[in-house]
């Protein structure tokens, strides 16, 4: 294929109009039409856009097959995110269950400094993971240069309508967890010691966290899949981005559920607030994180 083909595959592809192209380019709709039919070709700088807008590389768009190169690069990338995203919010996952069983050991059979090696044990994974996944992510992007989101608009626009139920599943989960603890808190069985009672309901809890962390932070990796934060990032960001797999969204709820964690944790070394702080803690983080992705949505669509 010529320039001028990949070109109009690649703005066909996008939904785009020579129009909207050339807004983009910031150049004349009659340059865009000019380039699509190989009259002319566009300066170094202006095909360095091209390849940044379309996510392709140089030699792929000068002188390639886009349309064969977009097919087996949609495979790959869709493969390797998927199994970042899940290794990620596995990596969550882990942490937050070592968080429950520390609190769980303790109260009911005093094992107190077990249940601290088991947590650090869970982190210890968890930390290999995230190390070991990012690490991973930047040589799969070494390894293909110019690979990125290659999705048309039909599935990005089924993956948006899909994202919102994504984000509120979990977040209505962690609340119903939070409510179930009220009447389970009242009627404790008789086998159980108060404690050890308020204990079950924290690990209920706890669980429920932990399914709802693992998931947000599964759909926020899958939303920078489909590169959807990466316009409006600041090239710092984007490059922050692309490294680690995730955007906006992933990283809110990322960096939420771990400074959380730490508080909680914190909390229950220093002032033995297991139980109590639970609820409390992790249910505004919850919260602050869906206003914050709603707030960077709006302004994504502004």
């Amino acid at each position: 294929m010529t320039f001028g083909e990949n070109l109009q595959f690649l703005r066909k592809r996008a939904n785009l109009t020579q129009e909207d192209l050339a807004e983009k380019m910031e150049v004349s709709r009659q340059s865009v039409s000019k380039w699509e039919s190989n009259l002319s070709y566009p300066e170094t700088d202006a095909i360095l856009r091209l390849c940044s807008l379309f996510h392709c590389d140089m030699d792929t768009l000068l002188r390639g097959d886009v349309s064969r190169r977009f097919g087996e690069d949609a495979s790959l990338w869709d493969k390797h995110m998927n199994g970042f995203a899940a290794a990620i919010a596995g990596g969550v996952g882990l942490v937050l269950l070592g968080v429950t069983l520390l609190m769980l050991l303790g109260e009911f059979f005093g094992w107190v400094m077990a249940g601290g090696v088991v947590f650090f044990l869970f982190l210890a994974a968890a930390v290999t993971i995230f190390i070991v996944s990012g690490m991973n992510h930047d040589i799969f992007l070494r390894q293909h240069p110019g690979i990125g989101p290659c999705y048309d608009k039909e599935e990005m626009d089924r993956f948006e309508r899909r994202f919102p139920l994504l984000i509120a599943v979990p977040v209505v989960l962690l609340l119903l967890g939070l409510t179930a603890m009220i009447p389970m808190d009242m009627n404790a069985p008789a086998r159980f010691t108060k404690d050890q009672w308020d204990a079950v309901c924290g690990g209920l809890f706890l669980l429920c966290v932990t399914i709802a962390a693992s998931a947000l932070t599964w759909a926020g990796i899958q939303h920078s899949k489909y590169g959807f934060p990466e316009e409006k990032m600041t090239p710092g960001e984007r490059k922050v981005g692309r490294i680690w797999g995730v955007g906006k969204v992933g990283r809110i709820w990322g960096v939420g559920m771990v400074a959380a964690t730490a508080l909680y944790v914190g909390l229950g070394y220093g002032l033995d607030l297991w139980k109590q702080a639970a609820p409390v803690i992790y249910s505004v983080a919850a919260l602050l994180c869906a206003a914050l992705t709603i707030l960077v949505k709006k302004d994504d669509e502004a």
